[in-house]
């Protein structure tokens, strides 16, 4: 059975092919946009999803160009990690943080008590992917992925996420044409891609579904189960600030290299007030903002002829961070470790 492409959205398409993301694409093919579809209905078939869902998924299915235009235009991570920090650990995202902890006590207080995941870890999760539910998602799922799969770059992985939404929408009788999300296929207060979803989504209010778009019990719950099956270790930090001596091997301040906590206090690493390190055989990672180090370099005073050491004021103390292993269980939900950064600071920040 062939599928036609609505009107509009071949207008919307015809209007953006002059752009520079769509030369390499050329005409709407169309041929290839129905074998998206009868693909995704026999896979679906295949897998024993409901008709009912089949059919509301490919009832009237719109490509995006935009959705393409995102895919191909990501722009590089350009932000030192203080303008991170800045922009991420606000003082309105704290705010509404601790309000947030007020409005919901007893909620998180049973999410710590089953999962061992602390309340303002999971606050610093809400406020890191949706600023605590205000980020609206505007596009319809199985429009974003049949869009994606189209496209090609990564057909095989968003086939895999619809066909998980399409699961979920059956299993939980939730109408997949109202399942709303990000560009890339993130929704909900945490921002799951389905098969995340699917893995260690949980009933948080015992409705018999799980909702984590319009509910708040569900997202939390399925965060915290998420976190938990990551390991998640409530007795240790997530990071710790530090300095290191300006002459420190830089080439180990990337996270990579771990030794003991006592190992990196030998060499010469301490707390931002110079008090030792505490003595314990935890490991660790060590990193800073390299790049931006760099830069600090190139406006270091260096040494003329008539000038001896004591006329160079010497070079400042390099600020990082001792990465534990919470740290590197954030970076299996995103893979950058400034957004670990940020959850650290912000969960301390709403303790």
């Amino acid at each position: 059975m062939k599928y036609k492409l609505p009107r509009f959205s071949i207008l919307l398409f015809l209007c953006s092919v002059c752009m520079p993301s769509f030369a390499d694409r050329g005409v709407f093919d169309f041929e290839r946009w129905d074998n998206v579809l009868n693909d995704i209905r026999t896979q679906a078939n295949n897998q024993n999803i409901s008709k009912s869902v089949i059919d509301e998924t490919l009832k009237n299915p719109h490509f995006i160009p935009g959705i393409v235009k995102s895919d191909k235009n990501q722009t590089e991570f350009t932000l030192t990690l203080e303008q991170y920090l800045d922009r991420t650990v606000s003082n309105d995202r704290i705010i509404q943080g601790r309000k947030k902890h007020t409005e919901y006590p007893t909620l998180l207080h049973r999410i710590e008590q089953k999962y061992s995941v602390p309340a303002n870890v999971i606050l610093a999760f809400w406020g890191m992917e949706s600023n605590y539910g205000k980020v609206k998602s505007k596009h319809q799922l199985t429009d974003a992925f049949l869009t994606l799969i189209y496209e090609g770059r990564r057909a095989e992985f968003f086939s895999k996420q619809l066909l998980a939404l399409m699961k979920i929408s059956d299993k939980n009788k939730l109408s997949i044409s109202k399942i709303y999300g990000s560009w890339a296929g993130a929704m909900g207060h945490f921002q799951f891609i389905p098969t995340t979803l699917a893995q260690y989504g949980v009933d948080g209010n015992n409705d018999g579904s799980i909702d984590i778009i319009n509910s708040v019990g569900d997202a939390m719950y399925s965060a915290a189960n998420y976190l938990n099956k990551l390991g998640w270790n409530e007795h240790e930090k997530i990071v710790r600030k530090v300095i290191v001596p300006a002459d420190f091997d830089r080439t180990i301040l990337n996270g990579d290299t771990k030794k003991t906590v006592t190992d990196w206090a030998k060499m010469g690493v301490t707390n931002p007030d110079g008090s030792p390190l505490p003595q314990t055989d935890l490991m660790a990672g060590l990193i800073t903002d390299t790049k931006e180090l760099a830069k600090r370099d190139l406006y270091q005073p260096y040494k003329t002829d008539d000038e001896t050491d004591a006329d160079i004021a010497p070079a400042p103390v390099i600020t990082a961070y001792l990465t534990y292993p919470n740290f590197y269980r954030i970076k299996k939900w995103n893979n950058s470790s400034w957004y670990a950064i940020a959850i650290a600071e912000l969960s301390e920040k709403l303790k």
